[in-house]
């Protein structure tokens, strides 16, 4: 090889010359030996060379390209702005050491067989972690370690299986929706014209077949037919060409594939007829059946469009531009530009750009569409704002706290993608069986043609044909993505986030639910009520040493003790023991706050006699290696809806539990009150965990509702699990559901939609199911023809998403 001449040295790139830089690992077999590449163009280029038998390039070459960019196809050039750490800052998240994760739009999706092929091949790239699609929105969640891998070459890898992926941003995924629809119109209206000129030609041809027309004047109206159908086939019908080559060359049947094989088979055999003079045409029925199969597609493509509007709503609230205030002067920037600390106007009208505090200005925001909670929300300096909620009444002045992708808005669009991208279990069983659904019908058709063609062959190919469009599992792959999306969509509206796929399917067939209290049926805005001391330490050095051992603590009750003491004394080896209390060190002493039991431990003595009932408060006590030092009674207010909700569960058969950490009395009174037979006070969460287990075990399918730290593990264990929009972070990231909208009356609705999205999920699988059973006997025995398969194929589908659309009412 010549390549010896270049003096090539081990350390640069064997296709440019170029030096590899370190930590970079590409390399391609180049007549049998390993050769280093610098980047994935090189990569890309040597292995079209290899693949292409070309490898003669490489031992005749006398020098090497001066531009080796040049030899980088453009396309893939473009995809590497996209490996840009400066341009990910916009899509991609870190979620750990080269952990990264992006949401991506995939163009060329049209049935379930193309989520099937992307997903599979995506997947088995080395450096994928993981890899979904829903088909509802086309959108994806990808999942790649960096090191192994770039999301350029991701991106290439889809484009080598015939579709296009781009980074999400909802202006592109607009103007995309409006590109297919506007290609879909034209094919539609090209196939119509068509189908109408051909149509009024083949009137005039069966009137003369009865009549006197001679051969002349029928080859004529053959030809002109011929010249008004090739546009219908060339350019309205190459959509279905294009997806059933695609999957072809992959060794997959896909939906397009039986009615490519119709179309292109009965256009042939026409041209030949026309050619030849002999035999038959079928012009009107392949201009018929392609303007009927795109009219079907096109409004199936248009519903869903809408069942996923909830969710680019979401991401269409932030807004591209801020008003930064700066030196006392106006300047308006892209909100990508926003930094922590920068102070923005608010104008009334306007939405606002990033989470903060309101530092000046008294107004209302409405924040609907984060929560579902319809009324304005009043906002005055030092309340909270969120991104993507709108100002409605004077100008807000607001202190940047988080920007891009650290916004609550950010967190719960990626919540919500990730419950669509994840496939419940339905879904999973839908794909399986609509993927082999394809051979299958070839095979029907094989034997309905051979049939035919032993006793009628004229009618043979028609028949077979009609078995082939009938047939298509298109409807049956609808059944329940696009069942789920509308429900999702729907409960998204009224503040209830889905973040798990299977979400939805484990709440319609729950029958228990399980309540902690505070936070979740009261407010969690816990007030110290009385303050009694137990030992020689007076009430505000009792004060200061719990509100500095609850400093460190997310806990309502924590928020409460720190209230109580403006200058807490500083703990060292604070320790929080989950469900019990906390623990540390002041003053080279030892302290414990928390159950009474917890306490106990240090203290190794009772509890004094003189300490008052707890009746209907929580109380936390403060302890000792001295012994025993107050004990704080607090109290809370139940949620003003939360009897409501309990009674309206209950009339749904759910039987509902409290479980809550607090004492048995307080515990048993709250239940009491809110009409819950079934309640359990000083529970650890570990004891809640058990509660569960012990429940399943009898059958029960169980919701789990909670707010805090201490409820994250009974959250993760739980078949399905509910977060109040307000609690902790750990108890949002562990549940499946986080209830926005805090407003406990949406659980009932939560659960009468997902029962409902299961009946519509079983009312359209049952609709193709009885559509083919009757459908396939009629086609087999001739008494549909290929138009009216079309029709038939089309109407399925139609009435699968129009029947999921339902959902979006309540």
């Amino acid at each position: 090889m010549s390549d010896t001449s270049l003096h090539l040295a081990s350390s640069d790139c064997f296709h440019c010359g170029q030096p590899i830089p370190p930590g970079t690992h590409y390399s391609v077999d180049i007549d049998e030996e390993s050769r280093e590449m610098c980047c994935t163009g090189c990569h890309a280029v040597a292995t079209a060379i290899v693949d292409n038998n070309l490898t003669d390039y490489y031992r005749f070459r006398t020098k090497i390209s001066d531009k080796p960019d040049d030899l980088v196809p453009e396309a893939l050039r473009q995809l590497q702005v996209y490996d840009s750490p400066d341009l990910q800052k916009s899509f991609v998240r870190e979620t750990g050491a080269n952990i990264r994760e992006a949401s991506l739009i995939l163009e060329g999706i049209v049935c379930a067989a193309c989520v099937w092929l992307n997903e599979h091949h995506v997947r088995q790239l080395d450096g994928v972690l993981d890899f979904r699609i829903n088909y509802s929105t086309h959108r994806a969640t990808l999942k790649w370690d960096n090191e192994r891998l770039h999301l350029s070459q991701v991106l290439q890898a889809i484009s080598e299986i015939g579709y296009h992926a781009h980074p999400f941003d909802p202006r592109r995924l607009e103007s995309l929706q409006k590109k297919e629809k506007s290609a879909a119109l034209r094919r539609i209206a090209i196939a119509g014209l068509g189908m109408m000129q051909v149509m009024m030609i083949a009137i005039a041809m069966y009137i003369g077949a009865v009549s006197d027309m001679d051969t002349g004047m029928r080859d004529f109206l053959r030809w002109i037919s011929l010249v008004m159908t090739i546009p219908v086939v060339f350019y309205s019908a190459r959509v279905f060409f294009t997806s059933a080559w695609r999957d072809l060359r992959r060794g997959r049947f896909g939906m397009d594939v039986p009615v490519s094989l119709g179309i292109g088979i009965a256009f042939t055999a026409s041209v030949w007829a026309t050619f030849t003079g002999g035999g038959e045409v079928y012009f009107d029925s392949v201009t018929m059946f392609t303007f009927f199969l795109l009219t079907g597609r096109y409004l199936e493509m248009a519903a869903r469009h809408k069942s996923g509007q909830v969710a680019e709503e979401l991401v269409r609230l932030m807004p591209a531009t801020a008003t930064r205030l700066r030196d006392g002067a106006q300047e308006v920037i892209p909100v990508s530009q926003l930094e922590l600390g920068d102070h923005v106007l608010i104008k009334p009208g306007e939405v606002v750009p990033a989470d903060g505090v309101v530092t000046d200005g008294t107004s209302s925001t409405n924040e609907a569409l984060l929560t579902g909670e319809s009324l304005p929300c009043h906002k005055q300096p030092g309340d909270a704002l969120v991104g993507g909620t709108v100002n409605m009444e004077s100008p807000l002045t607001m202190r940047v706290d988080k920007v891009g992708d650290s916004t609550v808005l950010a967190a719960i669009i990626r919540l919500l993608e990730r419950a669509q991208a994840e496939k419940p279990e339905l879904a999973r069983l839908a794909e399986k069986v609509a993927s082999r659904f394809v051979p299958l019908i070839l095979l029907t058709a094989a034997a309905v043609f051979a049939w035919w063609y032993q006793h009628q062959p004229s009618e043979a190919f028609w028949i077979a044909l009609s078995v082939l469009v009938i047939t298509c599992p298109c409807a049956f792959s609808l059944a329940t993505p696009t069942a789920l999306t509308a429900a999702t969509g729907l409960l998204t509206s009224k503040g209830v986030l889905t973040t798990r796929g299977h979400a939805l399917e484990t709440l319609a067939r729950v029958n228990h639910i399980i309540f902690d209290k505070t936070g979740t049926l009261s407010h969690g805005h816990l007030e110290v009520v009385d303050v009694q001391t137990l030992g020689a330490e007076p009430v505000q050095v009792c004060q200061q040493i719990a509100a500095g051992l609850e400093m460190a603590s997310e806990h309502p009750v924590a928020h409460a003790i720190v209230r109580l003491s403006d200058t807490p004394a500083t703990v060292s080896d604070l320790m929080a023991e989950s469900g019990r209390g906390v623990k540390g060190v002041y003053a080279g002493k030892h302290y414990r706050l928390g159950t009474h039991t917890f306490v106990a431990e240090l203290t190794g003595c009772p509890l004094p006699d003189k300490v008052s009932a707890a009746g209907d408060r929580s109380q936390v006590f403060l302890g000792s290696t001295d012994g025993w030092l107050a004990v704080f009674s607090l109290a809370d207010q139940l949620r003003a809806e939360a009897a409501q909700m309990v009674e309206e569960l209950q009339a749904q058969g759910v039987t509902v539990t409290l479980l809550s950490g607090d004492s048995p009395s307080v515990v048993a009174a709250v239940a009491q009150q809110l009409g819950i037979a079934h309640a359990h006070g000083g529970q650890l969460p570990a004891d809640k965990l058990a509660y569960m287990h012990h429940l399943q075990a009898q059958g029960a399918v169980v919701a789990m509702v909670g707010d805090g730290v201490n409820d994250a593990p009974v959250l993760a264990g739980a078949p399905v699990s509910i977060a109040m929009g307000s609690g902790s972070q750990l108890a949002q990231a562990s549940a499946d559901m986080v209830l926005l909208s805090e407003n406990l009356r949406q659980l009932p609705l939560a659960v009468r939609t997902s029962r409902r999205m299961q009946t519509i999920i079983k009312q359209n699988f049952l609709w193709t199911i009885a559509y083919n059973l009757l459908a396939i006997p009629l086609a087999a025995t001739g008494m549909i023809a290929p138009w009216m398969a079309a029709i038939g194929m089309s109407a399925s589908s139609l009435v699968v998403v129009l029947n999921s659309l339902r959902l979006k009412n309540e």
